[in-house]
């Protein structure tokens, strides 16, 4: 049976990582990450590529969690009957929800960065929120903010330098937590199990 997965860009990486640890013939189609800053963009661009991958494949899956669209990919999901990683966001995806709840309780005002935003900080941050340009917006976007939190899938000293300059970028203070991709995966099976 072929399968097709839509991935955010942020999380189609370890989709790819993931299908070869377990030797599946995977598809992968992704979305452009940055589409988060602007999420009711990404309900219309999942439903524009399950119309053009339908056609070629059996089983389309998609990497996703809710991801700010309010319900909007649901309906989209619903609609073509397919199913999205559970979660509000990517934070859960990795985390889990009770986790991640656990967290933002532990310390309101919680930045959570992901592996891709690490290594994506300065371009999809601080480039697209404008503060590149007007450092002085800092305070306006983040004084509520307390830490960063790097939920980090594969720690790395390239990656631990890069969430450090993260978070001095908007003087934070930064905490790790080792969280791998094993829930992503575990979620990813359970979406694609059924056609195996």
């Amino acid at each position: 049976m072929s399968l097709a997965v839509i991935a955010c860009g942020a999380l189609s990486a370890h989709v790819h990582e993931i299908a070869d640890r377990n030797h599946l013939e995977l598809h992968v189609e992704p979305i452009n990450p940055l589409l988060h800053n602007r999420p009711e963009g990404i309900a219309p661009a999942v439903e524009e590529l399950i119309l053009e991958l339908q056609p070629n494949y059996d089983h389309i899956a998609i990497a996703y969690a809710d991801c700010g669209t309010y319900g909007a990919l649901d309906v989209v999901c619903e609609k073509y009957q397919v199913s999205r990683l559970a979660g509000d966001h990517c934070y859960d995806v990795f985390a889990t929800a009770e986790k991640m709840k656990a967290e933002f309780e532990k310390v309101p005002g919680t930045y959570v960065l992901t592996d891709y935003l690490v290594k994506s900080f300065r371009r999809s941050v601080m480039n697209e929120m404008g503060l590149d340009r007007y450092p002085e917006l800092r305070d306006d976007y983040f004084h509520a903010y307390k830490r960063i939190l790097w939920l980090a899938q594969h720690q790395t000293p390239e990656l631990e330098e890069a969430a450090k300059d993260a978070a001095s970028l908007i003087d934070l203070p930064l905490e790790i937590i080792n969280v791998g991709d094993k829930h992503l995966e575990e979620q990813l099976m359970v979406l694609i199990g059924s056609t195996k």
